[in-house]
Parts: structure tokens; sequence; C-alpha cells
């Protein structure tokens, strides 16, 4: 089977919308791990056993159980207990607090990196402690890990064809719908394979430009 420019040419203005779909996921599901993940390395640093604890139980079950478990659990578990939620939030959700759990371990990697003077000076000059972490941790902290973020934000992005599995018309699943009717594969799946590389390259360069503008101004 030899591959057909016409019929890719016919699939590429489909494929590209359906990406809209992915890439939408992607970024809020990114979005929500960011900020989740941020808040369960706090929480984890807690000197409250009451505090931390639950924050790292829930750390290591998520991290120790599978994506695509997590999206069935959201979509058909939770609506029987009344909580109901669109199709696309749900798997946002769903990739957002499982990646979170990843972003924790890389934000108390950065935190633990900062020297412990910091600390000690930020308490020397009387400054409540929110303004400790907004002012001296987290600037420091924080562009260290850009890298680790940013890989997480391209593997996030490959795991989204999990989520047509409840309904969502991603990229992989619109390829695969597709192809169901004409039996012709090759190119659907040629054609996906090029645009999550192209993402991924695309994000890769940004990122490193990302990195490259925070090492300039440390």
């Amino acid at each position: 089977m030899m591959f057909q420019l016409d019929y890719a040419a016919e699939l590429l203005p489909i494929l590209l919308k359906a990406s809209l779909i992915t890439i939408e996921a992607t970024l809020g599901g990114m979005a929500v791990a960011l900020v989740l993940g941020l808040v369960l390395a706090l929480l984890r640093r807690s000197r409250h056993a009451v505090i931390h604890t639950p924050a790292s139980a829930l750390v290591e079950f998520v991290r120790s159980t599978p994506l695509l478990i997590q999206i069935f659990f959201i979509y058909y578990v939770l609506p029987l207990y009344g909580v109901r939620i669109p199709t696309l939030a749900c798997g946002i959700i769903a990739l957002g607090l499982h990646y979170a759990t990843y972003t924790a371990e890389v934000y108390r990697a950065g935190i633990e990196a900062v020297p412990h003077g910091q600390w000690e000076a930020g308490r020397a000059l009387s400054l409540p402690i929110y303004r400790i972490w907004r002012h001296i941790i987290l600037p420091q902290a924080l562009p260290p890990v850009v890298p680790a973020l940013g890989n997480y934000l391209i593997a996030m992005f490959k795991e989204t064809p999990l989520l047509a599995v409840i309904g969502v018309h991603e990229l992989l699943g619109t390829a695969l719908r597709e192809a169901s009717q004409t039996y012709r594969y090759y190119e659907p799946l040629t054609l996906v394979g090029l645009i999550f590389l192209a993402f991924s390259l695309v994000t890769a360069l940004v990122l490193r430009r990302v990195e490259v503008r925070l090492a300039g101004r440390s």
C-alpha cells in the first residue's frame, strides 16, 4: 500500500482541527499540574503530620496507579456519587492530577536546592513566611526546574490519546475514526506522528529559549 498524498491532504485539515483539542487538553492539564504540584510540594514540607502525611499518600498513590485507570475512575465512578464533569474537563483534570504528583517532586527538588542560608536571611529580616517564599525561595527554586517541567509538558501531550477512551475527539482518536471508514491507516497514523513530532520539537525549542533567558537573569 503506497502513501497517497491526495488522501493525506484531505485528512490534514481534519487532524489539525482535532489537534486543537489535544493542545487544549495538554495546556489545561499542565496548568492544573503546575498549580496543584506546587501546592502538594508545599504541603509535603509541612512539619505537621496531619498535613504532610495525606499529601504524601496522595502523591504516592497517584504515581503508583496507571493514568488510564484514573481517567476511567473520574469519568465513570464520580458520577455515581453525583459528581458529573464534562468529558474534556474530565480529561484535563485526570492529566493534571496525574502529572501534579510528578511536578510536586520536581518542585521539591528545586526548593531543597536553595541554600539554607537564604531561609535564615529571610528570618533575620523578620519577613513573613509568605514573603520569604514569594521573594526569596521560589524565585531561586523555579528556574532550575523549568527543563524538567517542560519534559512533563511534552510527555503529557503524548499521553492525550488516552482521552479517546472516554470520547474526547483528540488527534489520535480522530485519525482512527477516519481510518476506520476507509480502512487506510497508513496516511492518518503517519500524519498523527508528524504532528506529534512537530509539537514536541517546537515545545522543546521554546522551553530551551525560556531556560536560556532565565539563566541569563540569574
